[in-house]
Order: C-alpha cells, then sequence, then structure tokens
C-alpha cells in the first residue's frame, strides 16, 4: 500500500485539506469480490503536524474548526509521498516543517504541495530553486517577488518534476492527485477515482479561463449568449466572420473579447468544446468514432484522432476503452 503523508501547518484552508484526503482516500483495486462496490484501499494516509493545536480555516480566513494533527511530522519521513498544505495567505513555515521537506527529498520521497499555501512553503525550502512552480495566478507576482529564484507559472494546472509536483489553486489540486494516482496505479484507477467524485479524469488547458480580468466596460457584455449559439452548431464549420456577425461587431473586437472572458480565441474555444462533446461521447454512447467526429464537427475521424492526440494526450479509441474499463 501507497503511504502518504499530508503535512499541514496552523491557517490551513478547510478544502486544501480535505482535498487529498477524499481523492487518494477514494482510491481502490478494480479487482472486487462479488457483491462489493469497492477493492482493497490502495492509500493509507496519515495527517502530519508538530503536534500543536492548529486552525483549519475557510475562505477569508474565518475559522473553520481546530484540530490536533494525529500523526507527528517525523512519520512523514517513512512515506512514499508527502503532500504539503500551508496557510494560504504569505504564511512563516516551520522551521522543522523546512527541513523535513529537504531530508524527504534527500531520501527521494516525492514532495507534492496543494494551492497557495503549500506553494508558499515548497518556495521556502528551496526545492524548486531554478524550476519552475505553479500557484494561483492571483498570488503569482507576489510569490515571483519573495522568491525570485523560482519561476512561478500561471499557464498551468499543476507541474510535475517527477520529485516536487506543485498545483495552481483549489481544486487544481484534485487534477494533481489524480495524476499522480495515475502514475501509481494506472489510468483506470484514476478515472474510476474521478466518475466516484464526478470530476473530469484530465481537464485540458490551464488557468487562462479562470483569471480574473478587468472589466471591459458596459460596451463588451457576456459572450455566453454566443458560447451557447456555438454549442449548438459544432457539427458546422464556423468561421470568425460568422461570429463576428452574430455577436454584431468586427472580428478583432470578439477575438479581443473572448480573449478577455475566455483566456483563448473563438476558435481555439470552440475546437475545446468539440473535444468536450466527444469525449462524452465516447463515454456515454456506443457510436462509431468516425460518426462522432462528423458530428462533434473535426469531418474525420484522423482530424479528431490528431486534436486528441494534442489535448488529451491519447487516442479516441484508447479514451473510450479507458472508461469502458469499468
Amino acid at each position: 500500500m501507497h503511504r502518504i503523508a499530508v503535512v499541514v501547518v496552523d491557517g490551513i484552508h478547510s478544502f486544501d485539506l480535505a482535498m487529498p484526503l477524499q481523492v487518494f482516500s477514494t482510491a481502490h483495486s478494480l479487482d472486487t469480490e462479488p457483491g462489493e462496490l469497492f477493492g482493497p484501499r490502495l492509500y493509507d494516509i496519515h495527517v502530519c503536524g508538530n503536534g500543536r493545536d492548529l486552525l483549519v480555516a475557510g475562505v477569508g480566513g474565518v475559522e473553520m474548526y481546530r484540530m490536533t494533527p494525529p500523526y507527528p511530522l517525523a512519520d512523514a519521513l517513512t512515506a512514499d509521498t508527502i503532500v504539503v498544505i500551508g496557510a494560504p495567505r504569505d504564511p512563516e513555515p516551520l522551521a522543522e516543517g523546512l527541513e523535513l521537506l529537504r531530508e524527504a527529498h534527500r531520501r527521494g520521497i516525492r514532495i507534492a504541495s496543494i494551492s497557495t499555501g503549500g506553494a508558499w512553503v515548497m518556495a521556502a525550502s528551496g526545492l524548486l530553486d531554478g524550476r519552475r512552480m505553479a500557484t494561483h495566478w492571483s498570488r503569482a507576482n507576489v510569490l515571483a517577488e519573495r522568491y525570485p529564484q523560482v519561476h512561478v507559472d500561471t499557464d498551468v494546472l499543476f507541474i510535475d518534476h517527477g520529485d516536487v509536483l506543485t498545483s495552481a489553486g483549489a481544486a487544481s489540486g484534485i487534477d494533481m492527485c489524480l495524476h499522480m494516482i495515475r502514475q501509481d496505479f494506472g489510468s483506470a484507477v484514476a478515472a474510476d477515482v474521478a466518475r466516484h467524485m464526478v470530476v473530469p479524469p484530465q481537464r485540458d488547458g490551464g488557468q487562462a479561463p479562470y483569471i480574473a480580468h478587468p472589466d471591459p466596460g458596459d460596451d463588451h457584455g457576456s459572450l455566453e449568449p454566443a458560447m451557447r449559439w456555438l454549442r449548438e452548431r459544432l457539427g458546422e464549420q464556423v468561421t470568425l466572420a460568422e461570429i463576428a456577425s452574430y455577436v454584431g461587431t468586427s472580428p478583432r473586437t470578439v477575438n479581443r473579447r473572448f480573449r478577455e472572458q475566455t483566456g483563448t480565441t473563438p476558435l481555439q474555444w470552440l475546437l475545446r468544446q468539440r473535444v468536450y462533446r466527444a469525449q462524452e461521447l465516447l463515454e456515454t454512447t456506443d457510436l462509431p468514432i468516425e460518426e462522432i467526429a462528423r458530428y462533434c464537427g473535426f469531418g474525420t475521424s484522423i482530424a479528431m484522432r490528431q486534436h486528441f492526440a494534442k489535448h488529451i494526450k491519447t487516442s479516441p479509441t484508447a479514451y473510450r476503452r479507458t472508461f469502458r474499463a469499468f
């Protein structure tokens, strides 16, 4: 059984703590006995701290409850993986916690951090000096100024260096944990966990669609009506000029407004929707792949396969097989 130590400090966010516990505890072997819903558990999870009572906070630092971690920090050095959860607002990491991470790294223990709080701890540890690190877009500039030796990246949901992983923020930790399960026990187990949690097995893209942009003004309203219009026409070859005509503006303006509100261009956004729809049909229907390709606007199965290889890192056939495995 793979052992995970979740290392916590005072002021941790309640969601950051609950999320890895939920994801990893949902991972079970796919080999089940007759009449059983789950097979044997695949992870043994310990929450480790310095032995003192600590605050678990909600949004804005509001106190949710207090807890005493049931296992000491030293137990983390016997784990296969350490998951670091720090306080979300510029914490002063415990000296013994930083030294523990450095020693764990020397021992070859895989280390991953959750959200902004974990990012501060990881940056302070020095384990990411000269390397890229993911963190929440809202705190990236502050973190980069404090730790200029770390290359902060807001374009990704998580980064895996093999020995060290970092996640962008909030729910991106789920993406990272599913990725780790995929590494440890394969894609079928990770997909099974995702299905039980009702989340995508693997999200495409990065943080760009979620980044807050300045209000573009009253003459630049929501593009949601145009997005609905496009979703209804996934099988058609819609041009940028046609999108601009529907919105009632120029192609240049509609391109800029899509970037402001989604982080990408209209045609790239439309391509993502086609991929998402194809994933849904592969999971839930027995339609031939060629027919799905036409229905979703790819034209041919060859074109759809190329886009799957680029965005999903697998083929439509392999994707369908993963979901049919359970």
